[in-house]
């Protein structure tokens, strides 16, 4: 054993980065290398007993990628599986064909390579209330430290008690413009402070915190894998797509994973645990695929059945409204030129700066409490999200198409602002009651599963109508000395399909909403951490899959409701703990 640590110590300082891999075990196989994943094979090859392997079905990021504000082209690369919801009756018209995407990254990051960068981890009460569903080890005070742990935060107006500066993660402000200015002093003027968002404060808007580091995307695999890619003991595969999980059908017992490259099926041997860090869609699949999912659906598809468990069940999701479009006469917005001119060009490439180092538009945020919220806490229940531009800055050639939005709609409601100053207010539910599924398609992995939002499904309309209450609020924020300087107004031309409704009365803009809903890529729930006495519970607070053996899922599925966040900070979150967790089991 001695021996093996030397010899290890050895290769980790002297040998070359290509070594090759001969054999086909580990201790521990981590399945998808996005968020989580990325964070989990980073940890745990810090141990220099361990050999690691972490599969990953997409490929590296390139320049394109790396560069933030060109986020708008990523949805038409390879980065993106391409996913599309099931269409959902009396929702998602503005859509072609009625289908809303569902937006995930299929490369080394994970979704951290083709989101809009935002950082934002939930506030307190979120964290406190999964602890409290039964879940110990996960109150706010338990997971504030692996964040803290995680950065290397260089955003000047923020409490450093609640932000990390050794970690891996670079978290810094992006390109920004006037616009963002006058959101925030609009809100002042409503009652709203100024906070540090990722702190302990709730109600508040900031600046956007991003993970940007030195003008570049910092995604998990940046931050978390690139330092340590020379370790002996960390194996990473590439364009290899998991099959499914082996499971011993009589002990339960995991003993390894089917993976696939070009075609050609190989087995790899895990002694020790398999991790399953492929996100909420995917890991998912892969659970069912290997014969842990609802009994009946498993069954109806021919798949032996190990374990009979909710998975994918109890889909929550953060959705957003894109309708609130603004204009001003006032040069304070994001203007196509900018993005085109040899001077921003140089900027990024040579400098890192300027406005292609910008969070895809994304410039502040803001959390309220609408008149719909019935919670006695300052929790929020709504996020507004300033973008400095609109779909019409780029006069309807990239953004629009990468979110499939009809061209009857982008005529009625973007195109007569091509070439002004406009700009946009985000709105996004935190809270939302309605709850999704995702099911197989059929045993074959390289068929998507089948994904239902089941948006705006609540028998009480709680989640349209807060919805509702937010636009109310908007149009308030609009009223505000701050906002009438600029001479801002809201664009009204109404949106096809809602036109027999009376503009700004509540009818219209609930059809206004489904319409025009979007999801913001934020599914969480399908593999539900909770107690065993929990019904929809899939695994336990350590993260282990119920009746199964040597199985861990580790990202945003495990997660049991909606987080006040965007979900890629709290993936990480998860990655971190879930290191420390299987650090500990195997001492």
């Amino acid at each position: 054993m001695k021996f093996h640590i030397f010899l290890t110590i050895y290769f980790n300082i002297f040998a070359s980065c290509n070594v090759v891999d001969t054999g086909d075990d580990y201790d521990f196989i981590i399945i998808g290398a996005g968020s989580a994943g990325s964070v989990i094979a980073s940890r745990l090859s810090e141990n220099l007993y361990w050999k690691i392997l972490l599969l990953e079905a997409g490929d590296e990021g390139n320049l394109i990628s790396s560069i933030p504000y060109a986020v708008s082209l990523l949805p038409f690369t390879k980065y993106n599986w391409g996913h599309f919801m099931e269409v959902q009756p009396n929702l998602a018209q503005s859509y072609n064909d009625n289908r809303m995407p569902w937006h995930k990254g299929r490369a080394l990051g994970g979704t951290s390579v083709i989101n809009y960068m935002i950082y934002t981890r939930g506030n307190r009460f979120n964290y406190d209330q999964w602890a409290a569903q039964g879940n110990p080890g996960w109150s706010y005070n338990d997971v504030l430290p692996y964040f803290i742990k995680s950065e290397n935060c260089s955003v000047k107006n923020v409490d450093y008690d609640f932000h990390g500066v050794n970690g891996y993660l670079g978290i810094s402000e992006p390109f920004q413009t006037k616009i963002t200015d006058v959101f925030l002093k609009g809100l002042h003027e409503l009652g709203l402070p100024f906070i540090d968002y990722n702190s302990n404060k709730t109600l508040g808007a900031s600046t956007i915190q991003a993970n940007i580091f030195q003008g570049r995307r910092h995604s998990s695999a940046d931050a978390f894998l690139k330092p340590v890619k020379h370790r002996f003991n960390l194996f990473i595969k590439i364009r290899a797509l998991a099959r499914k999980v082996l499971i011993d059908e009589k002990t339960k017992q995991v003993y390894g994973v089917e993976y696939e490259i070009s075609g050609k099926v190989y087995k790899a041997i895990a002694r020790k645990e398999v991790i399953l860090s492929a996100g909420a869609i995917n890991s998912p699949q892969l659970l069912m695929l290997s014969g842990i999912g609802p009994k009946q659906e498993l069954e109806q598809l021919k798949i032996p059945v190990l374990k009979d468990l909710e998975v994918g069940k109890n889909l929550q999701d953060n959705l957003a409204f894109l309708g609130l479009n603004f204009v001003t006469p006032e040069d304070v917005t994001l203007h196509f030129s900018q993005f085109i001119n040899l001077v921003s060009i140089y900027e990024v490439l040579e400098r890192r700066t300027g406005p292609w180092v910008g969070a895809g538009g994304a410039q502040a945020i803001a959390y309220i409490k609408t008149t719909e919220s019935e919670e006695v806490e300052p929790v929020p229940d709504m996020e507004l999200l300033l973008i400095g531009g609109s779909l019409s800055t780029d006069y309807g050639l990239i953004i629009r198409t990468g979110m499939n939005i009809r061209d009857s709609v982008y005529n009625a409601l973007f195109a007569p602002t091509e070439g002004k100053n406009s700009f946009m207010i985000f709105l996004s539910h935190l809270t939302p009651k309605s709850k999704g599924y995702i099911k197989l398609r059929s045993a074959d992995p390289h068929d998507y599963p089948l994904m239902y939002g089941n948006y705006f499904s609540d028998p009480e309309n709680k989640d349209i109508n807060t919805f509702l209450a937010a636009i109310r609020f908007v149009q308030k924020l609009i009223q505000t000395k701050t906002f009438k300087k600029f001479n801002i107004t809201l664009v009204s031309n109404p949106v096809p399909g809602c036109t027999h409704y009376q503009y700004n009365s509540d009818d219209y803009w609930r059809c206004f909403l489904r319409s025009l809903i979007q999801t913001f890529n934020h599914q969480v729930g399908t593999a539900k951490m909770g107690p065993k006495n929990d019904p929809e519970a899939v695994v336990n607070h350590k993260l282990e899959v119920y009746g199964i053996k040597g199985l861990r899922v580790a990202d945003c599925s495990v997660i049991p409701f909606a987080l006040s966040a965007h979900t890629n900070a709290p993936a990480m979150m998860v990655g971190e703990k879930a290191a420390d967790l299987i650090k500990n089991a195997w001492k």
